[in-house]
């Protein structure tokens, strides 16, 4: 029986919920384009790898393994590190920050030709957000290589009620364009399609199964 025809009351609670639903994805849309199903029309995820507050990384200088290895940049984008202490990481790539480390280090005449690798572990100054039917809706920190597979997962999975075939994924790209695309969580779990990649910034709503 569908209880939303059967009392009054229950069609406005049913259409209320409907509309909210209706706003959430709009938001998350934009003013770009969408595509039922057509994951192929999601913009490939940028490269956006600098450092930022809140990030955690991985920092070893070879041969030194009795020094800290994992180190979080502070709000003011600085890290304090073995030997050369202050240092400003905000805005740098990985790379860049091991070889600023090892220039730093040689030029205080601390080591000689020391290697230094440089591994993040979590983007937490840039967060993928999840609304809808799932457990813990909010924004989550970009962990390298996270898909949607992931993010749902970190969301506690999907509820009861949650229509998975049809997930609304919005990105926006570097000329400011939103596309949203809507997914079928089924076809990636059942493996007849490939999980999707994401970036800082992307939006992923989770709508409600309609009974």
């Amino acid at each position: 029986m569908n209880w939303c025809v059967v009392n009054q009351s229950v069609v406005h609670s049913c259409t209320a919920r409907r509309l909210a639903a209706l706003l959430i994805f709009l938001l998350l849309s934009g003013c770009g384009g969408s595509s039922r199903g057509g994951r192929t029309d999601l913009a490939p995820p940028g490269e956006m790898t600098s450092l930022g507050p809140g990030d955690l990384f991985q920092l070893e200088i070879v041969g030194e393994p009795d020094l800290p290895k994992e180190y979080q940049v502070a709000a003011d984008g600085t890290v304090t590190l073995p030997y050369i202490h202050t240092v400003k990481v905000e805005g740098l790539e990985p790379q860049q920050l091991a070889a600023e480390v090892r220039q730093k280090l040689m030029d205080q005449k601390i080591l000689t030709d020391p290697s230094v690798v440089v591994t993040v572990k979590e983007y937490r100054s840039k967060v993928v957000t999840l609304l809808g039917q799932v457990q813990r809706p909010g924004s989550f920190a970009l962990a390298p290589g996270m898909t949607l597979i992931h993010a749902v997962s970190l969301a506690g999975g999907f509820t009861s009620i949650a229509q998975t075939t049809a997930v609304n994924v919005a990105r926006t790209t570097a000329d400011k364009t939103t596309k949203t695309v809507v997914v079928n969580v089924e076809d990636i779990y059942e493996g007849r399609s490939q999980d999707i990649p994401l970036q800082p910034g992307d939006r992923i709503y989770v709508p409600e199964r309609v009974f």
